[in-house]
Formats: structure tokens, sequence, C-alpha cells
């Protein structure tokens, strides 16, 4: 587009704001805004940190063949980690691309060289590749043949190092020259042979290779000139999510599908079910031999670990249901050495032969925080709250600045948290996707200024119970629990007959609506005030009692509304089309004057002397009279602001947007803005103290540089 147009289209734009009585800047301001020098991601993630809670998705392991110790570790977020220490301690090594979302489900550790290394990633069925690194993981190369695949198995023939087999959704490639190059092997254009799930390859001839589809196994036994359909005794179109060749007895062939465990004593050319799993609803995503003992098997399963020892005739799960199995290490220099990578709840490790496990997640932090609060009295003292992690997530506390978390689950039963926010007695409430919850009664010892941590992991996964049913142990800090404060107590009006002097006269009067317990989601509360107010999808609720009942529902006949803000009796709530206030403390609503332009509201804060700030898809925006005249702040260098939030240290107000990793501090006053660059998609920033700290979309939570230590500034 011709910067001619780009003018002219600026300058429309201004005009139709100035009808609305917006102050408004220069376009040619704004554009030399956005030509301020910035650092390089590297740079920028060098003074952010990721801080956590410890923990999320893990999905796939390997191990250095000549140390396996040294394993590294694949992710839902395009990571790769690695441990020197067996899993204890963990550090991010590098991203396989610049872009979120690739899951590594496929790492090879070359076993003639532990230098190379391969993964394979992809990114919902629509993208992916493999990739190589030849210097233990810190340099990254992609695999031309296979740019844009996605590849969702990976393996290395154990009796040729040269040659490697990578499934697609396209079929299955073989690579003769150490992953240099990939030539596909299976039949060009195959209405059967694609969709790759697993492979599996002969222990001691190359040419034998099994092929698990999203319908059915397949093999070849000469390198791929020829296929066979090795379904015989396997339920008509399962999913084959796992094969394994069994290295001292290679006609020995274990599988797993969406309908069960399946073994096969003659190469596959039968195979027969295995019916110790009982569900059939079950997905066992990994088989795993034991290196030292062949016929002990374990199955990583949707609904937990189970294990057999007599070569899958009878299976007992050990772990809870609610551990989903991605991948299974067995350390081959001791057997009762497992770790398992799990959804939500990263990575657990026994030391036991799987009778009992404990988190090892120290330095992993691939959580989605959707909540994020910094507790008044002490800005060491962080609470996070996160979504998508069932009973693994909830709430995370910290006491040291984001150098160790705590899980507080108790009591929130797997609630996905969108929203936290602090009395003025320190006391914390919670937003869920499921109601309202308050963390311990005001005054007592579960407040925000004087929470004690309990010592322990924030879950572990227990081995069964003498019945034989899986659980998983109860949360550190279980002592303090979230109680629900969720009952909607509202009034109606209802005419009533009444005689006066004789005379039937119809009276209207106050009476109590039957009372109903609140459901659904909470998006957003504000309860620094003696009146608490909460934006939901059903509407805007006040509570004059300390949650203890709500009112509200509906406002401007409309719900799904998304934040709110309290400044004395004034309350502001927002949806995505619009917003209302209300000046009598959520008695009354009338509907609030936004500039007509915006196509898409955000967010809504007050800051301490009343100014009402306003985030939207177009940008920020200000009112110094409540909403009945706005000023636009042109000058900041992005548009569609997510979230504002007001730094009392610097007097300022802090703007930050879900598409880009940059953070700014605007100053009203002087119309001038200061900025960082986290290096990292942020959703909440919050003041610390004199340090900023963030919400990132798939990175946990960040930690800032000091706030005087900027990037830059703009006018």
């Amino acid at each position: 587009m011709s910067f001619a147009r780009t003018c002219n289209r600026r300058c429309r734009f201004v005009k139709r704001l100035a009808r609305c009585s917006i102050l408004f800047f220069s376009a040619l301001t704004a554009l030399q805004a956005m030509a301020q020098p910035a650092k390089s991601a590297q740079s920028a993630q060098s003074s952010w940190k990721v801080a956590g809670p410890d923990g999320g998705d893990a999905r796939a392991f390997a191990a250095d063949p000549t140390d396996p110790a040294h394993l590294y570790l694949g992710t839902t977020n395009s990571w790769l980690y690695e441990s020197q220490d067996s899993g204890a301690n963990w550090h991010r090594l590098a991203k396989l691309d610049p872009a979120d979302g690739y899951v590594l489900d496929s790492i090879v550790v070359d076993s003639a060289n532990p230098l190379n290394i391969y993964a394979g990633a992809w990114k919902d069925s629509s993208g992916g590749g493999l990739w190589i690194s030849h210097d233990g993981g810190h340099q990254w190369t992609a695999v031309p043949s296979l740019k844009g695949q996605p590849v969702h198995a990976l393996i290395q023939a154990p009796s040729d190092a040269h040659t490697l087999f990578a499934g697609t959704l396209e079929g299955v490639y073989r690579s003769s020259d150490s992953g240099a190059t990939f030539t596909r092997i299976s039949p060009e254009g195959s209405k059967e042979i694609h969709e790759i799930e697993s492979l599996a390859v002969d222990p001691r001839n190359p040419a034998i290779l099994f092929a698990g589809t999203w319908h059915l196994p397949w093999k070849t036994s000469d390198g791929g000139k020829s296929w066979s359909n090795v379904k015989k005794g396997v339920i008509i179109d399962s999913d084959i999510f796992s094969i394994i060749v069994d290295p001292d007895k290679p006609r020995v062939v274990y599988m797993s599908a969406c309908s069960g465990i399946y073994k096969s004593d003659n190469a596959g050319d039968l195979f027969r079910k295995i019916q110790g799993i009982p569900s059939e609803a079950r997905r066992t995503r990994k088989l795993m031999q034991d290196p030292e003992n062949r016929d002990t098997v374990y199955a990583g399963t949707t609904e937990g670990l189970y294990k057999t020892e007599n070569a899958g005739k009878t299976f007992r799960r050990m772990t809870g249901p609610e551990v989903v199995v991605n991948d299974v290490f067995v350390d081959p220099h001791d057997s009762k050495h497992v770790l398992l990578a799990t959804d939500r709840g990263g990575v657990l490790t026994s030391t036991d032969g799987v009778e009992d496990f404990v988190p090892s997640n120290k330095g992993i932090s691939e959580r989605k925080v959707a909540a994020l609060l910094v507790d008044k009295n002490d800005p060491s003292h962080l609470f996070a709250g996160v979504v998508n992690d069932k009973t693994f997530g909830g709430v995370f506390q910290s006491t040291n600045g984001g150098a160790s978390w705590q899980q507080l689950g108790a009591g929130l039963e797997g609630r996905d948290v969108f929203a936290l926010a602090e009395t003025k007695e320190g006391t914390v409430v919670a937003g869920t996707n499921d109601g309202i919850f308050i963390l311990d009664p005001p005054g007592d010892a579960g407040s925000a200024s004087n929470t004690e941590i309990a010592s322990g992991p924030e879950n572990a996964a227990s081995s069964e119970n003498a019945s034989g049913s899986g659980k998983a142990s109860g949360p550190a800090g279980a002592a303090l629990t979230w109680e629900p404060r969720n009952t909607i107590a509202n009034t109606l009006v209802k005419t009533i007959s009444q005689t006066h002097y004789h005379t039937k006269v119809n009276v209207e009067k106050e009476v109590s609506a039957p009372k109903v317990e609140l459901s659904g989601r909470v998006n957003a509360l504000d309860v620094s005030g003696d009146v608490w107010a909460a934006a939901t999808d059903i509407g805007v609720l006040t509570s004059r009692d300390k949650g203890a009942s709500w009112q509200g529902g509906p406002v401007m006949g409309g719900a799904q509304y998304r934040s709110i803000a309290v400044h004395g009796d004034a309350i502001v709530a927002a949806r995505t089309e619009g917003a209302a206030v209300s000046t009598d403390a959520g008695k009354t609503w009338l509907p609030l004057g936004v500039p007509t332009m915006l196509t898409q509201l955000h967010r809504v804060v007050f800051s301490p002397d009343g100014t009402l700030w306003l985030a939207a898809r177009e940008g920020v925006y200000y009112s110094n009279d409540l909403g009945k005249s706005w000023l636009w702040f042109q000058r900041l260098p992005f548009r569609n602001v997510d979230d504002l939030s007001y730094d009392p240290l610097l007097k300022r107000m802090l703007a930050s947007s879900e598409t880009s990793d940059q953070i700014y501090a605007i100053d009203s006053k002087s119309m001038t803005w200061s900025w960082w660059k986290a290096g990292y998609q942020i959703t909440l920033i919050r003041n610390a103290g004199s340090r900023l700290v963030a919400a990132s979309l798939n990175d946990g939570v960040l930690t800032g540089p000091e706030t005087t230590d900027t990037e830059g500034t703009g006018k």
C-alpha cells in the first residue's frame, strides 16, 4: 500500500474521531513513535525471566545413549528442555521455531553421536517439520524435504544409525544419510498409508518397518517397496498410537490402539487383544518395555499408567486416572527409575518401580496464566491463576517473587481461574469458569498478607490402593481451601393487593426472589472496596456482605461482561460491544458512552485519581468525566490492547497486547510513554514493587527488569 493511501486513510480516521470530540495528535508523530529502536528477542528474553509455576504439558523424552541421566523433553509450545541430572532439574534448551504451538512429539538422540539430535514437530495438523542439531541442541536447522509437514513419528534404526524414518500426514519417509535428506517410501497418493501416528523398526533389519496410521497398522519387509496391512485380529478402523518390537525377540510386537492393546507373537501376522486394561474408551498413547526385564511393559494411557510384569497377561494401574500419560522413560541403568511425560502435570518421576510418583518439574514452565495478582502488602507474594490444567492447575502462589511456587487447588476441584483480586483486608478472591471462590474467610490465616506456605510438591500421583484404583495425593498447602461464594439473592418488585380505609389498592413491594447459585464463567473481579463487583457471563454482580450473597444479572439487557472497575460508588462494566456505568454502587445502570468507532472492548480500569481507562482493539482511551468525553492515546505504537493496569511506583498505566511482546507505561499528563520488550506474548502486566511481572500466553509468569530500566521512551 502506498504512503499516500496510508496518509489518506489516517486523515479520514482522524476526522471521524474528531466528530466524537476526541483529542488526537498527528499521524506523523505516531509513525515516528513506531520507528523507535527495539532490542532483539534474545536480548529481551535475557532481562525477562520465565518464573513458573512449574509444570504444564510434557510430550516426549529422549536420552543420551552414552549418559541416561542426560535427558531431553519436548513440549506443546515449540520448546525443547534439557536435564543433566535424570530429570531432577530442567532448563529451556532451544525453541525450534519462533512461532508458538509446535508439539514436539518425537525426539531422537543419535546412537552414533549424541551431539546429533533430531526433533519432529506438528502444529494443528496443518504444519510442522523435522529439525536437526549437530551441537547438542543449541543450534537447529529444519530439514528442507519435510518442511511444513506435521511429523508425528520419528525413529532411528537400531542396527544402522544412518537410517531414520519419519511419519507425517502424507506418509512414511526414510533417510539413509543421517537425516540430511528424506525420501518417501510409502506409495505416492496412497489412500491407506498416510496420517502416520507411530513407527517401529526391526532391531536387526532396517528394511522391516511397522507403521501405525489413524486407521490400522501396516508393515513393509523390503524397505518400502511393498506394504501389507497387518490388521488381522485388530478391530476395524483403530488408530494406532504406539508400536514396539521386542529387541531380544523381534517376532514379539506390541501395539496400542484406540480399541485397546494388542500383542503379536509372529511378527504381526496375527494380533490378539490383551484384556488386562478394562476400558476400551481409554487411549493408550505410549507403550514402553523395561530394558532389563522384557516381560515388563508400561502402558501410558489417557487415564493413568498401567504396568504388566507378565508380558501382557494382566495389567495394574499405577497412578490415578487423572494422569494423562504421553510418554514413558525407563532408566536403562536402573529400571526402578521411571519418568512420565504428562498433560498438565509435566514430568512425574518414580524411584521405586512406579509404586509412587512425585512431580519433577523444576525449571519447566508451560502454563497458560489467565490471572495474576500481586499482594498489595508484599510485592514478592504472587498469585497466578491458570487454565486448562484441571486438578494440576487452579491457583499457584509464590512468596519469593516467583523463585518457587505452591499449588493452592483445594476446593477449586479443577476449575479454570480467569480472575484474581484482593480485598482491602488482604483476602484473595478467585473468579473461575464455574463461580466465585474465596481463599479462607476474611480475618483467617489464609489472607494474602499472612498465608504460610506448606512444604511439598504441588501435586503428586500415588500408587493404586488395595482395591486397584489409583489416586492422586492432595496438593501441598491443602489446609488453605477455596470456599464458594456463589449465592445470588436478588429482590423482585411484586404487585400485591392491600386494603386501605376499606378500599383495596394495588401496592408494589420489594420481595426476595428465590436464591440461586452462580454457575458459569467469572471474567473479572474488583473487591477493593466495600462493594464487591464481578463481571460474569450472566451479567454484572455486586455484593455488600463480602461475597456472602450477590445481586444482579444482565445489565442493559446484556450478559457476557468481560471487565469491571470500581472507584468509590462508580462502577463501570464492559463487554465486547459496549459498557455500562453505575454511580450508586451497582443499584442502577446506564449505558456508558464510548467512541463510536470502537469495535471491541477488552478492559476498563480506574487510576487512583478517578480517570477511567479503556483498552480496545483500536488502542487506549481515557476519560476524566466518567465517559462523557474521551481522549485517545494516539501516540501508542500498537493497537489491539488487551490489558491495562496501574503502576503506583511509576504513576503510569501499563498496557499490553496478546499480539505483541512489548509493554508500555503511559503518562496521560505529559502524553509520553516508556516501553519494554519482553520477548514473549503478554496477556497481563502488573507492578510488583520496583519490578514488573507478567502473565504470558504459554510460558507462565514472567519477571521483568526494574521499572526504571526501560527500553526507550516515546512522545
